[in-house]
């Protein structure tokens, strides 16, 4: 018997793998990345503890799709959370084919976050991908109804465990337990549930309907301020105003104090040339978040075609 195992690198994903594993049963991995997260790194270093082969799907476009009209809604920000775990499942589903598994394994724990985990969602989510009884959630099976794989002896039932809740004081144990080392903190995750980045999110999708990932690297950078459709992001470090540069593109302003330290401004705009208007503004806002240039008069600044314009 082989069941596939959504792995986000997290501990509940890592146990639920172990449980199963612990019974032997093969198993292969599959994470997902997008626009908004990524956990492949540490996926991959917990499949590599598992000894399991792992695929990296990206789903960066089929999730922005569902960003933009969720069949279910959204969480607090921007998180479509029911809409993306179904295209999880859905595509493990088909993967799970491909491999030859014949169940599909979750860390999802019962009570844990309140809109994709609970009984009513879990559901709505197996009946709208067609796996009903085909995923198992060893961390909360015992508080679920058996799966087929539990009911045709497949898995013993007595080893999985009912744990719900927020608390992770048993994954804890557990993880002593089965010694597993790899596993990521709890604190991240996908950028669509923090309410700064939300903000960000609408603001662009009010104004271009089809953002590239350059569009969409640009919201976890810097400070944000906009001129109708221009959109002006000051670097706030030494590592943020590499990153802007890096995400430089035809039509792109770049704005830097000429020999003094400051942050790296970029300005871009969606609907054709940027006006000279949103290059001033972007010029004071340079000057103003650098500690030495803000008091100072007669402030040269540099493009990145290099032209110097002074104050």
């Amino acid at each position: 018997m082989k069941a596939l195992v959504l792995l986000s690198g997290g501990l509940d994903s890592g146990l639920a793998a172990k449980i199963i594993q612990d019974q032997v049963i093969a198993l292969e991995g599959i994470t997902f990345r997008s626009h908004f997260f990524d956990p492949s790194v540490m996926a991959q270093k917990q499949a590599d503890e598992l000894e399991i082969p792992l695929t990296v799907v990206d789903i960066s476009q089929e999730q922005l799709d569902l960003v933009k009209k969720p069949h279910y809604g959204y969480g607090r920000g921007m998180n479509p959370c029911l809409d993306c775990h179904a295209l999880m499942l859905k595509t493990a589903k088909e993967l799970a084919r491909k491999k030859g598994a014949s169940f599909l394994i979750t860390g999802d724990v019962l009570g844990q976050r309140p809109m994709s985990q609970n009984k009513r969602a879990m559901m709505i989510i197996d009946k709208e991908v067609d796996v009903e009884g085909l995923v198992l959630r060893p961390l909360s099976a015992k508080l679920l109804a058996p799966t087929i794989p539990e009911k045709n002896g497949g898995v013993d039932r007595k080893k999985l465990f009912s744990i719900q809740g927020k608390s992770r004081k048993k994954q804890l144990e557990l993880s002593r337990k089965f010694s597993l080392r790899e596993y990521a903190t709890p604190a991240g995750g996908c950028l669509l549930t923090d309410p700064n980045f939300s903000q960000r999110l609408r603001n662009l999708l009010i104004r271009i309907k089809s953002p590239l990932s350059s569009d969409l690297a640009l919201l976890k950078i810097g400070r944000h301020f906009w001129q109708k459709d221009v959109l002006i992001v000051v670097g706030r470090n030494k590592k943020e105003n590499k990153e802007i540069k890096g995400l430089f593109q035809k039509g792109d302003i770049i704005v830097e104090l000429k020999n003094i330290l400051g942050p790296t401004t970029l300005i871009r705009s969606w609907r054709g040339k940027i006006r000279e208007v949103s290059t001033e503004k972007a010029k004071k806002l340079t000057k103003y978040y650098s500690v030495k240039a803000r008091k100072e008069k007669g402030v040269v600044f540099k493009r990145l075609d290099s032209r110097l314009c002074r104050e």
